[in-house]
């Protein structure tokens, strides 16, 4: 197995956009990027135009300093590089209408904090497996899906569709609206996970292992569950716990 302590690797150079016209064209053209770094002293409304692209197009921006830039080996850069996505990045309320009108019963993961590409890969990987309609990650404080993510994901993160949103709290909002109950997965909350009906639209939170589910998010849940667990052990892998929730998901739904 490709070994992935070096998981900040620099990216090829043919995925790579070069200079603040060519990634402001990029955007225009409808171009998805994964993000784009920006040398942390550049001003100007060439820049601004980048940011406000940005913001629209929900593409994150890491404000880095010119070392970084350099680093990518790569001339004329102008203090802007941008990386073209790995993913197609998809529309969270398209892909709710089409789950409904295809007479389906939505299913979704959401990712926060979630900062291992690793793990990103093995959710992604049980959420296809077991039926998951898409995931959604925010623009900010998520791992890069890049080619390791897919690698470790056995290709799942180019099949399965992946929502990127620029906040966790209107997405929750967003499912609420369509009906979608959205439950999230806390190893001291009170609940077990076999007391709630996953059998009804669902989206379900699964937080970073060391900070766990953002605070605000955790209060506009619908509900919170727990894995019982008989061992006297912190918590479990988060791509496991995810893959155990998605199974017992699964059982309650094709009983």
């Amino acid at each position: 197995m490709k070994n992935f302590r070096h998981q900040h690797q620099r990216p090829k150079k043919n995925t790579l956009i070069i200079g603040r016209e060519a990634v402001i064209k990029a955007m225009q053209e409808g171009k998805q990027l994964d993000r784009i770094y920006l040398q942390s002293n550049v001003h100007g409304p060439v820049i601004d135009e980048i940011k406000t692209l940005a913001a629209k197009e929900i593409v994150p921006i890491n404000k880095v300093p010119i070392e970084k830039l350099n680093s990518f080996n790569v001339s004329n850069h102008e203090g802007c590089i941008g990386q073209i996505s790995k993913i197609q990045y998809q529309d969270l309320q398209q892909i709710i209408s089409f789950v409904v009108e295809n007479g389906q019963t939505p299913l979704f993961i959401i990712l926060d904090g979630i900062t291992d590409i690793r793990n990103i890969g093995a959710i992604a990987r049980s959420a296809y497996c077991f039926g998951v309609h898409a995931i959604i990650i925010p623009d900010k404080g998520v791992g890069s899906l890049n080619e390791d993510a897919i690698l470790t994901s056995a290709g799942a993160l180019e099949k399965i569709a992946v929502c990127r949103v620029n906040s966790l709290m209107k997405a929750v909002d967003e499912l609420h609206l369509n009906g979608i109950k959205v439950f999230a997965s806390e190893m001291t909350a009170e609940k077990e996970i076999s007391t709630l009906d996953f059998t009804e639209p669902a989206a379900i939170i699964m937080g970073g292992e060391e900070n766990g589910i953002y605070p605000a998010l955790m209060k506009i849940c619908d509900a919170s569950f727990k894995i019982p667990m008989s061992g006297d052990f912190e918590s479990l892998n988060v791509s496991v716990a995810t893959g155990i929730i998605l199974y017992e998901v699964s059982r309650q739904r094709f009983v």
